[in-house]
């Protein structure tokens, strides 16, 4: 299905040469007679790259056949990630550096959003918020347990964050998987 530059918006994804990319910023400037122009800063899904590109008149692009689906984590091998469709049992093998930061944030059996770009995996997406368990971090020094002050506490995923000072080994933390940013505890 074709799409015009004036059907473009933020967070729409579309394909140009063959390639799927997600609208980050767009911007429309009507010239009187001439039509219109749209510059769109795009990200490509299949590398990440950022683009500047500028659209005119009634160019004509084609829709991504991107598709979304909740899968669970089996397992990584060091070179792979590996998922599989809990309706459907088919499993799916995903490459290191697409999942990438995000690894630090999985452990085996947690549900995320697998997107396929004609039936290829092409990236992960957690959830924005996650419970993890701390396994180990220095104990607070009497009297200093002002929110203020941070340490370093390492998750059962084996990922190391700053929390603040009151928080203990044992402790079940929330913690934002875009930023790595400490949450707040679960009680």
């Amino acid at each position: 299905m074709a799409l015009g530059i004036t059907d473009l918006k933020k967070g729409m994804v579309f394909q140009l040469d063959g390639v799927p990319y997600r609208v980050i910023d767009y911007a429309q400037k009507v010239m009187g007679r001439g039509g219109s122009i749209v510059n769109v800063r795009i990200k490509s899904l299949l590398d990440g790259k950022v683009l500047a590109k500028t659209f005119k008149g009634n160019e004509q692009l084609q829709t991504a056949d991107v598709t979304n689906q909740t899968v669970q984590f089996l397992y990584s091998d060091g070179a792979n990630f590996h998922f599989m469709n809990q309706q459907s049992f088919e499993q799916f093998e995903v490459a290191s550096d697409l999942v990438s930061d995000q690894a630090g944030f999985m452990k085996e059996g947690d549900e995320v959003q697998l997107q396929l770009f004609n039936g290829r995996p092409i990236s992960i997406e957690l959830p924005k918020n996650l419970s993890l368990k701390v396994t180990y971090t220095e104990t607070a020094v009497k009297g200093d347990t002002s929110s203020s002050i941070t340490k370093d506490a390492t998750l059962e995923t084996g990922i190391l964050i700053k929390v603040p000072a009151f928080i203990k080994t044992g402790d079940v933390i929330k913690v934002d998987t875009r930023t790595g940013n400490y949450l707040e505890r679960q009680r």
